[in-house]
C-alpha cells in the first residue's frame, strides 16, 4: 500500500466532508411528540445505494483550495439512509434533525461480530465515506461498518456560519498593535455564526451527537456498538461511553484529545507540538552539519532558522513557478518569514522527509544571501507541503462545538499568551498552531448559553479500550493520549518518533494490534509501542555513507511519496 493510500484511509473522510451535501432543516415530528424518545429509537429507515454528492452551491465554494470528492463514482458501493433525531433530547417533541448514515455490511457474514461506528474527528468532520475507506480491511470482514455525518455536517441537517473576510494579519509573528485585528475578527466571526445558526446552534454539541449515535444503534437493531474515533472523535467516543456504558462494547480512540484541555488549551497545545517537531528535526540536522551546514547543535540550528526568519521578514525570496498555468492560488509565490514558520511546522511532521526540509531551508538561506530565487524543485516541494495543513471542517460546527466549554473573556489573557507564543511557538500550520492558538476565538464572545455542562468522563460498565497516540502528533499533543488512557483506564499504544495524526489503518503495527483487539478481543499490554516510518537514510557526521542510488528522487517527488499529492491527480 502506498503512502498516499495509507494516508487516505484516515484523511479522506475529512476531505470529502468539504464537498457539501443535502441540507435539511428542523422537522417537527408528530410521533416523537406523542411517544418521546421512543418515537425516534423505534423508527424504521430505508436503505438505498448512496447517491453521488451533489455539486457545491457557488456560495459554499471555498475561498482557497480545491474541493474534490475522492469517492466519486464509488458511492453506490455503500448503502445510505436517513435517521431522524431530536433537536433537544430534553424536549424531543419540539423538533428534529436528520442524520445521514452509511453502511457496508461485513464481507464475510459467517464471521460477523456486530457493527462498528466510525468518526473522523473535527469537530465537523463528515464520516459518511468512512465505510468506503475500510473496504478490503480485516475490520470490514467481521463488522458492518457504519459511517455518519454528525448533526450540523454534510448530508445531515446543516449548521452554517455566514462567510466573512478574514481580516487577521497574514503573519505568524504579529506586533502588539496587530492584536486588535484578531479580536475584531473573532467577534465578527461569532456574530456571523449567530446570524446563520439561529435556534439550532445551542444543540450542536458533543453530548447530543453521542445521543444521536445511540439512536443510530437502536435503529440498527443492535444492543451494543463497537467504536473507532479519530482526533475529536476520541472525545465523542469517551462521551458516548460515559452516557451509555451498557451499550458500548470495544472502543478505539486514535490520536486523542486531552480530557482536561477542553477546548482552548487543546488548541494552544498544537503550538507546543509544532515546536516539539521542529526541535526533533533540528536535533537530527545538527548531527549532519557536514551535509546541511545549518549548525552542529540544536541551539545552533534554531539560531540559523531564526536568523533566516529575520532576513525574510524584510526581504522575501522568490519561488520558481514550475507549472504557472496550474499553480494553485493557495501556494505561496515567495518564501517569506511566515512561509518559513509554516513550512517548518508542516514539513517536520513526517520524519521521512526531514532531509527535504533541511535541503529546502539550506537552499532558501543561500538564495536569501545571494539574492537569487528558489529552484523549481524546491518551490514545488514547498507548495506540496503547504497543502498539508490540518483541516478543520467547520461549516459552523467547529465554531459551535468548541464553545460548549467556557473560554476566558479577559482579552489581556489572550494578549499575554500571544506575546509568549510569538516568541516561543511561531511555527504555524495555518489552521490553529502558532500565535493563532493563543489568540481570541469566536468562543471568547460566545453568543449563546450551552444547555448543559460537559459530560464527566468515566469508564464504568464497558470493556477496556485502546488509546493510540504519537509523540509528535501535531494536532493532539502527545500528553493527551496518556491522560485519556488514565482517565478511562484504557490501554495505551504510543507511536514513537512520529509526527502523524491518525494511525489505525495507516500504521501496520497499530493496525495489527487494533484488529486483534476489535476482532478477537485480545488487548495489548497496558503500555505498548509501535514505530512509524523511518527517518531519512542520511548518515550522521563521522559515519560513512552507504551505497546510494545513482538516480535520486527530486525534493518534490519525496514529498509526494510521504504526504500524498493532492493537487496533480
Amino acid at each position: 500500500m502506498s503512502s498516499r493510500d495509507r494516508r487516505r484511509w484516515f484523511t479522506a473522510g475529512v476531505v470529502a466532508a468539504l464537498g457539501g451535501g443535502l441540507v435539511a432543516g428542523v422537522v417537527p415530528t408528530a410521533t416523537a411528540a406523542r411517544d418521546g424518545i421512543a418515537g425516534f429509537t423505534d423508527q424504521r429507515v430505508e436503505w438505498r445505494a448512496c447517491a453521488e454528492r451533489p455539486p457545491l452551491d457557488p456560495s459554499e465554494e471555498p475561498d482557497e483550495g480545491i474541493v474534490f470528492d475522492p469517492w466519486q463514482g464509488q458511492w453506490g458501493q455503500a448503502e445510505c439512509a436517513t435517521v431522524i433525531v431530536p433537536l433537544d433530547y430534553r424536549r424531543p417533541g419540539d423538533g428534529s434533525l436528520s442524520i445521514g448514515i452509511s453502511r457496508i455490511k461485513a464481507a464475510d457474514p459467517a464471521l460477523r461480530k456486530g457493527v462498528v461506528l466510525l468518526n473522523p474527528g473535527g469537530p465537523g468532520g463528515g464520516g459518511l465515506s468512512m465505510p468506503l475507506q475500510t473496504r478490503g480491511s480485516e475490520l470490514a470482514k467481521h463488522f458492518d461498518v457504519i459511517g455518519f455525518d454528525p448533526r450540523g455536517v454534510g448530508r445531515s441537517s446543516a449548521l452554517k456560519c455566514e462567510r466573512i473576510p478574514d481580516t487577521r494579519p497574514r503573519t505568524t509573528r504579529p506586533t502588539d498593535e496587530e492584536f486588535a485585528a484578531y479580536t475584531e475578527y473573532a467577534r465578527a466571526h461569532e456574530d456571523a455564526c449567530r446570524r446563520a445558526g439561529g435556534g439550532i446552534r445551542p444543540f450542536i454539541n458533543t453530548a447530543n451527537t453521542a445521543r444521536d449515535m445511540d439512536v443510530i444503534r437502536a435503529v440498527l437493531g443492535e444492543s451494543k456498538i463497537n467504536y473507532v474515533g479519530y482526533s475529536y472523535g476520541t472525545y465523542l467516543g469517551a462521551v458516548y461511553g460515559s452516557l451509555f456504558p451498557r451499550r458500548l462494547n470495544r472502543s478505539v480512540l486514535d490520536s486523542s484529545v486531552h480530557p482536561d484541555w477542553l477546548w482552548r488549551e487543546q488548541g494552544k497545545q498544537q503550538s507546543v507540538a509544532a515546536r516539539f517537531n521542529v526541535e526533533q528535526w533540528a536535533t537530527w540536522v545538527a548531527r549532519r552539519d557536514d551535509t546541511y551546514h545549518l549548525g552542529k547543535t540544536l541551539a545552533e540550528v534554531l539560531a540559523t532558522t531564526e536568523a533566516l526568519a529575520a532576513r525574510l521578514a524584510t526581504r522575501s525570496v522568490p519561488l520558481t513557478l514550475e507549472r504557472p498555468e496550474n499553480w494553485p492560488t493557495y501556494w505561496p509565490r515567495a518564501f517569506d518569514r511566515t512561509v518559513l514558520d509554516q513550512f517548518l511546522a508542516r514539513a517536520t511532521q513526517p520524519r521521512s522527509v526531514w532531509d527535504v526540509t533541511a535541503e529546502v531551508v539550506a537552499e532558501v538561506r543561500r538564495a536569501a544571501e545571494e539574492g537569487t530565487a528558489v529552484s523549481a524543485d524546491a518551490s514545488t516541494a514547498v507548495g506540496l507541503v503547504q497543502e498539508q495543513g490540518i483541516v478543520k471542517v467547520d461549516d459552523g460546527v467547529y465554531d459551535t462545538v468548541t464553545c460548549e466549554a467556557d473560554w476566558p473573556t479577559d482579552l489581556a489573557t489572550y494578549h499575554r499568551d500571544m506575546r509568549t507564543f510569538r516568541e516561543r511557538y511561531p511555527y504555524s500550520d495555518g489552521n490553529g498552531s502558532g500565535v493563532i492558538g493563543a489568540a481570541p476565538d469566536n468562543c471568547t464572545f460566545r453568543s449563546f448559553t450551552p444547555p448543559e455542562k460537559l459530560v464527566p468522563l468515566r469508564r464504568d460498565g464497558y470493556p477496556t479500550g485502546l488509546v493510540i497516540q504519537a509523540d509528535g502528533d501535531p494536532a493532539t499533543q502527545y500528553d493527551s493520549g496518556p491522560a485519556m488512557a488514565a482517565k478511562l483506564g484504557n490501554q495505551l499504544i504510543s507511536v514513537r518518533d512520529s509526527g502523524v495524526h491518525g494511525h489505525y489503518g495507516t500504521n501496520r503495527c497499530v493496525t495489527e494490534k487494533v484488529d486483534d483487539y476489535l476482532i478477537h478481543g485480545v488487548l495489548p499490554p497496558s503500555r505498548s509501542e509501535c514505530a512509524d516510518e523511518p527517518r531519512p537514510a542520511v548518515p550522521a557526521d563521522g559515519f560513512a555513507a552507504g551505497a546510494r542510488s545513482a538516480v535520486r528522487d527530486t525534493k518534490a517527488d519525496r514529498v509526494r511519496a510521504a504526504v500524498g499529492d493532492t493537487f496533480w491527480r
